[in-house]
This record gives structure tokens, sequence and C-alpha cells, in this order.
């Protein structure tokens, strides 16, 4: 049985004080969900703190992203390295990134492989914008994310992957692919994983669902086969959302 992951991506949000209060309130309201994996990813600067913050805690700590790099004169860059200790998981390929940074595949998949070397579980994120969605097209752009990213990655490794589908319409936007939609995505990503690796490693594959998830809405995405948590951003910001976010997911999973 898959465990669902809810990650809250809290993007250039929360000094490192704020964030360590935060978990700290945090916390013992989650520690019921023990179906749920709960990750929290705060800006680099904040990562200590909130790693010393939950250090007690079985909520783990994200990074939002890494250098492919190993070390070198890469100013503003944060090695896998540099990330021992401090985080579990890492965002990478986010569309943000991806759009602000120029992060193409070929840099997310070097990241990929980067975090992994580091014992650094990557959340790969892919997703298509409305032009893409609107032509009909998203299933095929987002395999080609997937397939790209996953270049060179080993069946074992990928026991340490998580996937996350954030269609870039809805991040932000308050628009939200509807559930049916999502599934179908999801299902089209598992089905890549599948013709890549094996039909085991993809119903094992977690598949998170993301873009303007909230506590209205988190039931009904977490009814569906194929979506094995979110990856959320706004509603990650505020602590009784989060909660009702993960209290949703574990009540509709089963888990």
């Amino acid at each position: 049985m898959r465990v669902p992951i809810i990650a809250g991506n809290w993007k250039m949000n929360k000094t490192a004080a704020e964030a360590a209060a935060f978990v700290r309130e945090l916390a013992p309201k989650l520690a019921p969900f023990t179906g749920i994996e709960r990750v929290v990813c705060p800006p680099f600067i904040a990562l200590p703190t909130t790693a010393e913050a939950l250090a007690h805690s079985e909520i783990k700590v994200g990074a939002q992203n890494v250098s492919e790099h190993e070390k070198g004169a890469y100013t503003s860059q944060i090695s896998a390295a540099m990330l021992e200790g401090l985080a579990e998981y890492v965002i990478i390929g986010h569309s943000e990134c991806r759009e602000y940074l120029g992060e193409t595949d070929d840099v997310i998949n070097r990241k990929i492989k980067a975090a992994l070397a580091h014992g650094l579980k990557p959340i790969f994120a892919m997703g298509e914008n409305l032009t893409v969605n609107e032509a009909g097209e998203t299933l095929a752009f987002v395999g080609g994310q997937v397939r790209a990213g996953l270049e060179g990655i080993t069946a074992e490794q990928m026991q340490s992957i998580v996937l996350a589908y954030e269609p870039i319409w809805a991040i932000g936007t308050g628009k939200s692919a509807n559930a049916q939609f999502a599934n179908e995505i999801t299902g089209g990503i598992r089905g890549v994983i599948e013709s890549l690796y094996s039909a085991t490693i993809a119903d094992d594959i977690r598949i998170q669902y993301g873009g303007s998830v909230k506590p209205a809405n988190m039931a009904e995405y977490m009814s569906q086969e194929h979506i094995d948590g979110a990856l959320v951003g706004g509603a990650s910001l505020i602590v009784d959302d989060f909660v009702s976010l993960v209290q949703a997911a574990q009540e509709t999973k089963g888990a």
C-alpha cells in the first residue's frame, strides 16, 4: 500500500524564527495522523531552525531546491552535501524554478542524481501550462518531462522518489484541475513509469497533486485512485489549514 504524503512548500515565506515557531505549533496537531507522511519545506535559511524544532517529531523536513553541482564557484547555490542532516526530501523541477531560474529537463535530471547521491529523496515536480492543457497535450507533455527527468535513474533509486503533478495554470491562481482530470493525468504518469521500469515500480511510486489545493477540495483529490498526496503551497502556511489537509487525506485514504 502506498503511504500518502503531504508536503508543504512554503516558497519564499517565513523567517528562520517564524519557521521554528510555526512547526512547534504544528507538530503536536499533526501527531495523531500517523498514516500520512508529513513534510514541510521551508526556505534554505530556515532549514536549521526547522530541523531542530522537529528533531523529536515524525514530521519530515524538505528543501525547496538543490544545485546539480557538488561544490565550486556557483554563487547563491546550495549543494546536496550541504543539505545532508538538515533535510530528508528536496523539491526538484518546480514550475517556478523552471520559469524563473531557467531550469531545463537536463538540469533537473542532474539535480535528481545529485540529490540521490547524497541520500536525499527528490519530490520531482512536473506540469503543463494553460496552452498545452487547452490543446489536449497534457499527458504527452508531462510524460516527456518524466522521461527526461528520470534519464539514467535506476529501478532501485526510484524507491526514493516521489512524483508531483502540478499544472502550472493551477498554481497560486485559485484555479485547480478537477479531481477526475488530475487522476487521469497521474494515472497516465504511472503508465509512463511502468513503461520505463515495471508494473511493480509503477504501482509503488507515490504521485502527489499540487495546484490550489485547500481544505475544501482535499478529500475530493484524495479519493482518486492514482493521487497519493499533495504538494501544497499557500494552505501549508496556515497551521489549521495544513492540519485539515492531512486529516482529510488520512480519513479519505483510510490510512
